[in-house]
């Protein structure tokens, strides 16, 4: 069973924003004739990463809900320019929408077992969820509906 790895998608507002970075990074990458994958940059590098290349994803929080996921690919342990190790996640540039649950934050990354992480939305479901407007998506998802 994969392992996967949440995180906090800071300074993004919603899937479709997090979906524009993404399709911007990979125009950036194209135009420069570099891979087209997603690589996100992180301190600390997983230990159990056996487990998740074995299918996991990289489950990302926007303002205070699980809302959407990325395969990872690698991971690729590196130290920058002033020897300070790093991680780079890299990822398939799809993302994801799953259905929407409630985290708190936190800092860094934290792992996340295959039977606690949220399902992926169908098309139809994200499509719908996406065009509601936040507050009513929200109390909806609050009172169990959604």
């Amino acid at each position: 069973m994969p392992l996967h790895l949440i995180k906090l998608a800071v300074g993004c507002e919603s899937v479709k924003e997090l979906k524009g970075w993404v399709a911007e990074r990979m125009a950036t990458a194209k135009k420069k004739g570099l891979p087209l994958r997603h690589v996100h940059i992180t301190r600390m590098t997983p230990k159990r990463d056996e487990e998740i290349l074995a299918g996991g994803s990289l489950y990302w929080v926007i303002k205070g809900e699980i809302a959407a996921r990325e395969k990872i690919i690698a991971i690729e342990p590196f130290r920058d320019k002033d020897g300070i190790g790093r991680c780079r996640l890299v990822m398939q540039p799809k993302v994801i929408a799953v259905s929407p649950r409630p985290m708190r934050p936190f800092q860094g990354w934290r792992y996340l077992t295959a039977d606690s992480a949220p399902s992926d939305l169908t098309k139809s479901s994200a499509a719908t969820v996406a065009s509601m407007p936040e507050p009513m998506r929200r109390e909806l998802r609050d009172l169990g509906l959604l």
